[in-house]
């Protein structure tokens, strides 16, 4: 079993800037979206470059100024890196590796509705990410079929009215941080007025890696809504977490926010318990519980990333070992058509 100590985690290692800090909307704007950009900041080797837009052409490069500052330089082993530099590996035909995964595209009786579980339902608020990660399992999702204007919401919001079994609302994407505050704090307001919603949930990277969108508009809205509201990061190594990462957490809930994570399990990323137990401790320092460990959704174009079920147990196992069970995230698969996420 390959271990690995994680890098300091409080050091920016590309350059640091002096100007001020843009804001969150800049940010997102001016994320490197070119192969030879990121692996010319990054400090790669040439010969990296070919693999890079090859895995370019299939699904862009998107890597945000904040995300980049944790890299470490000259290092295409970084963890953090590994998550977003494309490959020509992802051009492989692998078997049992496909475009819908999690069969999502059944299971959409609105647009921008996917109902896959009793008493909750999610909503694809935004089709933008800030970061494109390789693995991502709607890396293929027909986002513009499902990226409703104000007046298909509507139609959408109807459908959770006649259906008092849901209780929860999930927003997710894309990222849906990614939408302005004003259409967020719009479609929560409209959540809201359905008297069977109890709770609001956001799956959402983007406090990870644009930490300043945790800001004033998006903490005012949330701090209107009477539905309970939980947020779900999305952190696969400690190496993510640093200050700015904290202090956009703590901001979350001072205001009584749940925060959890959940993790996907990645070959050469964090498949060590070394790993796995820095990025528990380092959750809880941040105020963050570990919720799910994810196996891989079997996506084309992720296949090199894939952990098999049997090392995944072995690692949740010595796991078990070292850290007290509030610290275990729970090892899980999603399997289309089951009734919920299916504990390995």
């Amino acid at each position: 079993m390959i271990t690995r100590s994680p890098a300091n985690v409080q050091t920016n290692t590309i350059a640091t800037r002096d100007e001020p800090a843009l804001g969150w909307q800049t940010q997102l704007a001016q994320a490197i979206r070119d192969p030879r950009e990121l692996c010319r900041r990054v400090g790669l080797e040439p010969s990296w470059l070919a693999g890079a837009e090859r895995g370019h052409a299939l699904f862009e490069v998107r890597v945000p100024e904040a995300y980049l500052q944790r890299i470490r330089p000259g290092d295409p082993q970084d963890p953090l890196l590994r998550q977003v530099l494309p490959r020509h590996v992802e051009d492989d035909t692998v078997a049992g590796f496909i475009t819908d995964p999690l069969d999502e595209a059944t299971q959409t009786p609105r647009q921008g509705v996917i109902h896959k579980y009793h008493g909750r339902v999610l909503l694809i608020a935004s089709p933008a990410c800030a970061i494109n990660c390789r693995y991502c399992f709607r890396r293929h999702f027909p986002y513009q079929e499902n990226s409703p204007s104000r007046a298909q919401w509507r139609d959408s919001l109807a459908y959770l009215r006649r259906d008092d079994s849901i209780r929860e609302a999930i927003l997710s994407g894309g990222d849906p941080l990614a939408a302005n505050d004003r259409q967020l704090s719009w479609l929560v307001e409209q959540l809201a007025d359905i008297p069977h919603l109890r709770r609001l949930r956001i799956h959402t990277r983007l406090p990870v890696v644009i930490p300043d969108r945790v800001d004033d508009a998006l903490l005012d809205w949330l701090a209107r809504t009477r539905l309970q509201t939980v947020v779900v990061l999305h952190i696969n190594h400690a190496n993510e977490i640093d200050d700015a990462v904290i202090t956009a957490c703590a901001r979350l809930k001072a205001l009584g926010v749940t925060l959890l994570n959940q993790s996907v399990l990645l070959h050469d990323i964090n498949d060590s318990v070394d790993d796995l137990e820095a990025l528990s401790e380092r959750l809880f320092n941040a105020g963050i519980l570990p919720y799910y460990l994810h196996v891989l959704d079997p996506v084309s174009g992720a296949a090199h990333f894939n952990v098999s079920d049997d090392g995944a147990r072995r690692l949740i196992d010595e796991l078990r070992t070292r850290l007290p069970g509030f610290l275990m995230p729970r090892l899980v698969r999603e399997i289309p058509g089951e009734a919920s996420k299916t504990a390995l």
